[in-house]
């Protein structure tokens, strides 16, 4: 590579050459002068020897020529050399400026390729970081592949939480048709499996991936890239275009950042939303838990939605658990829980509350309609425990309407009470308390399955 030393020393090679030519070009006449005016008598004694009369000044003129000859022929090669010298550098000075000037512009163009690439990375980052879940993300890739190969059908192929199987997430196409990549799951993907990007230039080329032969679409060139979240390839990137046509290098690069970025963003928005339901959840059943239970209470009493409270306690638990053993216990809590849930709304909120105690918090449901709920629902355990081959278990309730501005906790502590008389009434017992704390008998005046079922969510 040029530099500028360089430079420095061919310009002064150069000028030397130069100053070392002129000097030449000035004394070589000087020199032909003398040598012509030395030479010139022993010419014309030659000649005057040799013939008479006028034929004497061919001879004389021949002989200055043989003698004059060799020193001509020397001061040409001279000054030639020294020409040659001159040009050589010239031309050495020429290429080393154009091997700068390609290099300069190569830099240059490399320069630009990384600016252009860090504003892309910088901007792709910047709008996935804004995007507050999967589908905002989603969004944001659809409008990366836009502009990253507007020509070409791109989608985002990615696993779902059990990684098992791929499903198409995002698209970007010229047409509105998808790429559409028949693989299944990361495991049957070259790229997934490689963890590598895969270029394939014809889709009917001998080591072309598979899925991309007997397409509607016919034969095609693809690109796919890899989309890892926390180390581990659960995705691709897939792009096509016509056989034989090479993806711009440029394009590629900036798949595999939308693909790093992308991945991590939703591999972190999932870890924060598993993260969340573990901190809102019981480990054992899935349902709510006492915390969650109570901030969706506070919604329903901001938007003035009346509730009623259930408390429900399987009956002899610890029995179950000392004849058949914790894990039959813990079955027996994960059926009840299943089938509660199951058994109700989707508005309804149903919490472990402690031990073999459940909550449940039925929004714009009375009294009558929560006690024919639980009667159907304990027909339905009853059914659910003869199913899964578990001892018979059965459960007791306590209901009340929550009062106007009246917490939860108190709403609990009054259905609590109703629990209790069901235990010391006999067990596997629903009973109903008023705001006042005394039994309310009531009758089943509702249909029971609209109760539970209730109108379309």
């Amino acid at each position: 590579m040029i530099t500028r030393e360089g430079i420095t020393n061919a310009t002064a090679e150069y000028r030397a050459s130069r100053e070392r030519m002129q000097k030449l070009t000035g004394v070589l006449p000087w020199i032909g002068l003398l040598v012509d005016g030395a030479l010139a008598i022993p010419a014309a004694y030659v000649g005057a020897q040799l013939a008479g009369g006028s034929a004497s000044y061919l001879v004389a003129g021949a002989a200055m020529a043989v003698m004059v000859g060799p020193l001509v022929l020397l001061m040409c090669r001279a000054g030639f050399r020294q020409q040659d010298e001159t040009n050589a550098l010239m031309d050495g000075l020429e290429r080393e400026l154009h091997t700068a000037l390609d290099h300069a512009e190569q830099e240059a163009m490399r320069r630009t390729t990384q600016v252009r690439r860090q504003e892309f990375e910088t901007r792709l980052a910047n709008a996935l970081e804004m995007a507050e879940g999967e589908t905002e993300v989603i969004d944001a890739v659809e409008r990366a592949f836009a502009a990253t190969l507007p020509e070409s059908p791109v989608e985002l192929l990615l696993a779902d939480n059990s990684h098992a199987h791929l499903s198409r997430m995002a698209v970007s196409s010229p047409t509105g048709e998808p790429p559409m990549c028949g693989v299944d799951s990361p495991d049957h993907c070259p790229a997934a499996r490689r963890a590598q990007i895969q270029r394939f230039a014809d889709s009917d080329d001998l080591d072309a991936c598979p899925k991309l032969r007997g397409r509607p679409q016919g034969g095609c060139s693809a690109v796919c890239v890899p989309v890892s979240i926390m180390g581990r390839t659960v995705g691709v990137v897939h792009a096509t275009g016509e056989p034989g046509a090479a993806f711009d290098e440029a394009a590629i690069h900036d798949l595999a950042t939308l693909a790093n970025l992308a991945g991590a963003r939703i591999g972190l928005l999932r870890m924060v939303a598993d993260t969340q339901l573990q901190a809102a959840t019981d480990s054992l059943t899935g349902l709510l838990n006492r915390r969650s239970l109570e901030n969706r209470v506070r919604t329903l009493r901001a938007d003035d939605i009346s509730f009623s409270v259930v408390m429900a306690d399987l009956d002899h638990f610890k029995a179950l658990n000392d004849t058949y053993g914790h894990e039959t216990g813990d079955r027996a809590l994960r059926l009840f829980a299943q089938t509660l849930k199951a058994a109700l709304r989707a508005s309804d909120l149903v919490c472990r509350y402690g031990g073999e105690e459940f909550a449940v918090v039925l929004p714009d449901c009375k009294a009558p309609d929560a006690q024919a709920a639980m009667h159907l629902f304990r027909t339905k355990l009853t059914n659910a425990v003869r199913a899964a081959g578990l001892p018979s278990f059965t459960a007791s309730f306590g209901i009340v309407e929550a009062r106007d501005g009246e917490d939860l906790a108190a709403s609990i502590a009054r259905a609590d009470g109703a629990l209790f008389q069901a235990k010391q009434d006999g067990r596997n017992l629903i009973v109903v308390h008023d705001t006042a704390g005394n039994p309310v008998e009531l009758g089943f005046a509702v249909d029971i399955e609209s109760a539970i079922t209730g109108p379309p969510d």
